[in-house]
């Protein structure tokens, strides 16, 4: 792969990229694209699917933008810590890498106003909150995890809104508190001793899993059905949190976030 090419595909970090893609499928199933009136599963039709494929579009090019325009701000500090990265190791100019990141705004942004003028503003109040936190929110201990998490809620509201309201919008709030946690732990990813950070996450975490079995019992009453995948993902976050906590080396905060 040419060198410039494979520059601008680093920049957009591609094994993130379908994690955006999955807020948007959980948005779509809370609206109900799957059910019926009576709770039953049936077929998506095409022009609903088409609306969905525009959402998850929208999602990855905001996500994609985000991480470009992430890169932008930190290239100073890049060309010390990370001098390998494209734009401090001047593969992929620092004019081009914010213009490539604008497009990739532009294109995620026309793609969500193309199903629904609701889900166009979302997605602008997304790239504010994306922009907010590239260029000034991340390098506060508690602002910068919250915008994190507040992107991740807008994104799941954007999969919420595809049929132009926004249904259980509430559930918003999980991602919000989840993302949150997680931005907070990765803070010592790169020089280690962030136990107090892992603490507060732990508690953040807890509400997580509160919340979650809440919002399961009192909006379907399919506690039952939710409880094995809850008590699986209580396992998964907090195995790895509890080892960054006893060895809190950078190896075991990154397998922790």
């Amino acid at each position: 792969m040419n060198a410039v090419l494979k520059g601008y595909l680093h920049l957009t970090r591609p094994a993130n990229l379908p994690t955006a893609a999955a807020d948007i499928l959980a948005g779509v199933t809370i609206a109900g694209i799957f059910t019926t009136s009576n709770g039953a599963l049936t077929p998506v039709p095409l022009e609903i699917g088409l609306k969905v494929f525009g959402l998850v579009l929208s999602s990855v090019c905001l996500y994609a933008g985000g991480v470009v325009f992430n890169d932008y701000f930190d290239r100073k500090l890049d060309a010390i810590e990370r001098p390998e990265r494209p734009i401090p190791s001047g593969i992929v100019p620092e004019n081009k890498a914010a213009l490539f990141g604008a497009v990739l705004f532009l294109l995620g942004l026309i793609a969500a106003f193309l199903v629904h003028p609701l889900c166009g503003w979302l997605a602008m109040a997304l790239i504010v909150a994306i922009l907010l936190y590239d260029s000034f929110s991340k390098q506060f201990v508690v602002l910068g995890p919250l915008n994190m998490g507040i992107c991740r809620g807008l994104n799941l509201l954007l999969g919420m809104s595809l049929f132009g309201f926004l249904p259980h919008w509430e559930l918003a709030v999980i991602p919000v508190v989840y993302i949150g946690a997680i931005t907070l732990i990765s803070q010592g990813e790169v020089h280690g001793s962030n136990k107090r950070n892992i603490v507060i996450a732990a508690c953040m975490y807890g509400l997580v899993v509160l919340g979650i079995g809440f919002f399961s019992f009192y909006k379907s009453l399919n506690f039952v059905q939710a409880l094995p995948f809850l008590v699986l993902f209580t396992v998964l976050i907090f195995k790895p949190l509890m080892k960054a906590y006893g060895e809190n080396t950078p190896i075991n905060i990154k397998y922790a976030v």
